[in-house]
């Protein structure tokens, strides 16, 4: 199962790919904004796509990894923030493989460490993430500030 590194040349599939990703976590559908979000990221190198294509070479998943950086280990990080594969492939070493590629990439940028969230009642995440060398960390709070004044400017988007 190819997993190929996004350029824009994989855009329009990706956009479909990544819709159905906002729509399955109760965001509602707007592909344009998700065509120039995708694309800004591409553009600025600002995250790392990979997909997961079938045997017929179509697009059936994808991970988005963000850079971050650890100040007390004073070496780079990523943050695994998505992971999605289509309803009708699920179930056949999609997410293994992107999580896989994933950690690669880790070991390829000399990167410390791959962080992800997922939610409590995530089951199949739940499981999957242990089984993929991931450890469940008990020894910290997350905390969320949210900014509830931030305006929505779509001229960021063209």
């Amino acid at each position: 199962m190819p997993i190929i590194t996004a350029t824009l040349e994989h855009l329009a599939p990706l956009v479909a790919l990544f819709d159905a990703y906002r729509v399955f976590y109760e965001k509602e559908s707007d592909q344009d904004s998700a065509r120039a979000f995708l694309q800004e990221r591409i553009t600025r190198n600002e995250s790392v796509i990979f997909i997961a294509l079938d045997a017929e070479g179509r697009q059936v998943g994808f991970t988005q990894l963000y850079p971050l950086f650890s100040s007390t280990r004073m070496r780079k990080l990523w943050l695994l923030n998505d992971l999605f594969v289509t309803p009708t492939a699920r179930g056949k070493g999609y997410s293994k493989a992107l999580i896989e590629r994933a950690q690669q990439h880790c070991r390829d940028t000399d990167a410390c460490a791959l962080l992800l969230e997922t939610a409590k009642n995530n089951e199949i995440g739940n499981r999957l993430y242990p089984q993929m060398g991931f450890a469940l960390d008990t020894d910290f709070h997350h905390y969320v500030w949210e900014n509830k004044w931030m305006h929505f400017n779509t001229s960021l988007f063209l």
